[in-house]
């Protein structure tokens, strides 16, 4: 994800006050930031989580099950921090024994540094079982109030870090959320991640592609004209700059979570750094943190989601991605999906595959973006392997260098 440029803000380490909320961002922040050894397997470190393996900026896990089928998970890192994060959480979606119960896969593709994307895959679903519960059932709005309550939570962490650490305000992310539950597939999306079905039609040879989210990036009309509505009095809340479409000149995406600067006008000003300053005041938030929900009812057609940040479809199409996934073994199919990317981005520069594999992070941004992908196979109740009573928690990208170098 592109804000100003590949630059990272590098922020302090924090201290200070007992206020809870900052000993919470404490708890989940400060093992990120301990060194890790590269190859350590990535394991997922508490009871009952599956493990991924790491092999230096590729992190994987090629096969695993859910209580709908099997998954395949591939992380690879471009930035000098990993700003993707992702989860596959399967089992009890609330903390009631009657339901609802499903699996849960969320793709963050932060900009502007880790902490965001990091935060939303502690918090995020945690609050949707929270709110599951409270509702006794899974639905759109649980999803929303999921998404609004881990905003203002975030919001908060920047709120009390403000004079300590001021350019957390700069960090964002894009969330992608897919629900499978009851027969039906929710999925909630804020910035320009996507989700796309690969469905058995009769008459077509292989799978057809359909593309189940909504993006919110300023390249699309669709986007510059919400934006436009929204603000009818600001005639650059979308500018186009060296050839791409930004709000206000910044960004790409017209939803996220974090991006205070954008939303809160407490939080753009000195001594935020000046390039993310605008020169006149908020009256209203800029970037929405409310997610498009679409729900989808599966049938036996529907036969694999690909789950992916905006790094792998720069690369590789919608139908290009469904007949990988449909044409190769579904063990290490997100591993190949990657792949498939990386090569591509080689060959748009003119080098070798092998050549591009040997960049370090950080470099390696100016080939590609951190990418994400989350292969979900939907398999008929007869295949299944997952009793209801088996649960998974697994996070992709454990085991990836975590400290800047």
């Amino acid at each position: 994800m592109n804000i100003v440029d590949d630059s990272y803000v590098k922020f302090f380490m924090l201290s200070g006050n007992n206020n809870n909320n900052n000993n919470s961002y404490l708890n989940m922040v400060n093992p990120c930031w301990k060194p890790s050894v590269e190859g350590d397997g990535g394991c997922v470190r508490r009871a009952g989580d599956q493990s991924g393996r790491s092999d230096g900026l590729l992190w994987y896990k090629d096969l695993g099950s859910h209580v709908g089928g099997e998954f395949s998970m591939a992380v690879i890192q471009a930035n000098n921090l990993l700003e993707d994060q992702s989860q596959v959480e399967s089992g009890p979606l609330s903390s009631l024994k009657s339901g609802p119960y499903g699996t849960f896969i969320g793709v963050y593709d932060g900009h502007g540094g880790p902490e965001t994307s990091r935060f939303v895959n502690e918090n995020l679903f945690p609050n949707l079982k929270k709110f599951a519960s409270e509702d006794q059932e899974m639905s759109a709005s649980v999803i929303k109030k999921a998404f609004l309550a881990t905003e203002e939570e975030f919001l908060s962490v920047v709120r009390d870090q403000w004079r300590i650490c001021p350019q957390i305000a700069s960090v964002g992310t894009c969330c992608l959320v897919g629900v499978i539950c009851n027969g039906l597939i929710y999925v909630a999306n804020a910035g320009d991640s996507r989700v796309v079905l690969g469905r058995a039609e009769r008459g077509v040879r292989g799978v057809s592609a359909v593309q189940l989210s909504t993006e919110h990036n300023a390249s699309y009309a669709s986007v510059r004209d919400e934006l436009h509505s929204l603000h009818p009095d600001d005639p650059k809340i979308v500018v186009l700059k060296h050839n791409v479409w930004r709000v206000k000149g910044i960004i790409q995406v017209s939803r996220s979570i974090g991006d205070a600067y954008l939303k809160k006008a407490e939080f753009n000003r000195e001594p935020l750094l000046a390039k993310f300053r605008l020169p006149e005041p908020i009256s209203k938030q800029i970037l929405n943190p409310e997610p498009s929900i679409f729900i989808h009812k599966l049938n036996p057609k529907d036969q694999f989601l690909i789950f992916a940040s905006d790094g792998l479809w720069e690369h590789v199409s919608n139908e290009e991605a469904v007949d990988i996934v449909h044409s190769y073994p579904r063990s290490g199919i997100a591993r190949r999906l990657v792949k498939a990317a990386l090569q591509r981005a080689a060959k748009k520069r003119e080098m070798r595959y092998s050549d591009l594999k040997k960049i370090d992070r950080g470099v390696r941004r100016h080939f590609h973006d951190d990418i994400t992908v989350v292969v979900v196979f939907i398999d008929p109740p007869l295949n299944r392997t997952s009793g209801r009573g088996s649960g998974l928690s697994i996070k992709g990208g454990r085991g990836l260098p975590r400290t800047k170098q």
